[in-house]
């Protein structure tokens, strides 16, 4: 059962069919651009859709408001200290700003960025250097239990291939978001300190899910079995030269982000370009009290209690959406269930974007808000006018907000799933009628099929 009782509750819209349909077709077919008023389950991201915790709540009231050196900062500064070790602490207001800061802080043009996957505003961030970004998955199945690891042979000989000084950077997505939320093991980190070693390369990583990927080493590596997750992920952190997160994720908070690296010359240069968009960096565009709920976050997210709960309602949430017809990514995670689309509308080519086609229908048979991870996020448009680039993979992520939903939502979720699977032939594609250069699923404008 969840480890928390509720304080507060918020009504939840019940859109009728024919609103919804309206809606949609008004939205130009893209789930981001549907009003939160006109959503009844939102599985949309966990980034920032937390509920806090009464401590969290207690913790605003200590916010200290004073722009620079506030000790709401040095509050947050200790904790961020205490947990992943490194000396250089820089808040940011989310996750996408630190990352940007970090990555165009360490990357130059023509270097190399190489991750197991880069997410999407990852991806955007290194381009946006000038660098190149390279993703170098291990390949997933349902008996791997660490299917977000990078994979080694893959990242040794493009450390080779490259050229000394070409590969800048390493990065690790803990859990890996864009591979169906997968962790990935300390003993993959640990391979790729020594190759980061070998050849001068920094390891960074995304640390946004930290402690939902430090838990399910301590279920699925048995040398960590007896382990705390809040030590587990010290020692993955202790292997790193630094790391961003966003910690609208397992910071439990509903803004906020942070730089923390070793390097104090790194440190001074992210310190500079933040204090050119985010403010002071002592407060890196957040309200002191912000950094305090924060602060509090970081602490409460390694609990075993509170991890177990996520583990095990993903768990279930999984095994339900099969049971109803959905081809569910296996093993799940922590923080979201995913969906493999191509295997449920195998008519749809890549193209016509089977990810947003599914979760379009989610939406328009129940209301329910889930997120495309296929084509229209992670494919490549044809600089010269050619056709996209398809995704590796289509997936429809159904995230798990923390601490909100309950074990009736999530059936409810379920019996709305089996609908649209007992209908899965008649689901049209998509095409594109309208496109931003970058990150173009945000805004994009788009049209069924006929």
């Amino acid at each position: 059962m969840e480890p928390f009782r509720i304080k507060a509750v918020e009504p939840i819209p019940f859109p009728t069919s024919e609103e919804r349909r309206t809606m949609l077709s008004n939205a130009g077919y893209n789930l981001f651009r549907v009003p939160a008023r006109m959503i009844t389950i939102d599985l949309l991201t966990d980034s920032g859709t937390s509920a806090m915790s009464a401590e969290q709540w207690a913790a605003l009231f200590r916010g200290d408001e004073s722009y620079a050196g506030a000790r709401s900062f040095e509050r947050f500064e200790s904790v961020v200290e205490e947990l992943t070790g490194f000396p250089e602490v820089i808040p940011a207001h989310q996750g996408r700003v630190a990352e940007r800061i970090l990555l165009t802080s360490a990357l130059s043009p023509g270097d190399v960025s190489v991750s197991n996957t880069h997410f999407d505003t990852t991806r955007a961030s290194v381009e946006a250097a000038g660098a190149i970004a390279v993703d170098l998955p291990v390949e997933q199945n349902a008996s791997k239990p660490f299917g977000g690891d990078i994979d080694l042979v893959a990242l040794n000989e493009h450390l080779h291939e490259s050229g000394v000084g070409r590969v800048r950077c390493v990065v690790l997505t803990i859990t890996n978001n864009a591979g169906g939320g997968q962790p990935v093991s300390p003993a993959n980190v640990a391979a790729v300190r020594e190759l980061c070693d070998r050849h001068g390369v920094m390891l960074l990583l995304d640390a946004s899910r930290f402690a939902e990927n430090a838990y399910l080493v301590t279920q699925r590596d048995q040398s960590y079995a007896n382990s705390a997750p809040r030590d587990v992920a010290r020692a993955t952190f202790a292997m790193a030269d630094g790391c961003w997160a966003s910690l609208k994720k397992d910071g439990i908070g509903n803004i906020g982000g942070m730089i923390a690296v070793r390097d104090a010359d790194l440190a001074r240069a992210c310190r500079n370009r933040l204090i050119e968009t985010e403010g002071f960096p002592t407060y890196g565009g957040l309200a002191g009290r912000d950094l305090d709920a924060l602060a509090q976050g970081l602490r409460e997210v390694t609990d075993p209690d509170y991890l177990r709960y996520r583990a095990e309602s993903a768990r279930w949430f999984g095994d339900q959406l099969a049971a109803a017809g959905l081809p569910v990514v296996e093993p799940t995670g922590c923080h979201a269930v995913y969906i493999d689309a191509r295997l449920l509308l195998p008519h749809i080519s890549a193209l016509a974007f089977p990810a947003t086609a599914l979760a379009n229908e989610l939406y328009l048979a129940g209301a329910i808000r889930g997120c495309d991870l296929g084509t229209l996020v992670f494919g490549r448009v044809d600089p010269s006018g050619g056709p996209d680039v398809a995704a590796p993979r289509e997936l429809v992520r159904l995230t798990l907000p923390r601490r909100v939903y309950t074990k009736s939502h999530l059936e409810y979720v379920a019996e709305v799933a089996a609908r649209v699977a007992s209908k899965a032939a008649e689901v049209p594609g998509y095409r594109i009628v309208e496109q931003a250069g970058t990150l173009r699923h945000f805004t994009a404008v788009l049209a069924p099929l006929s």
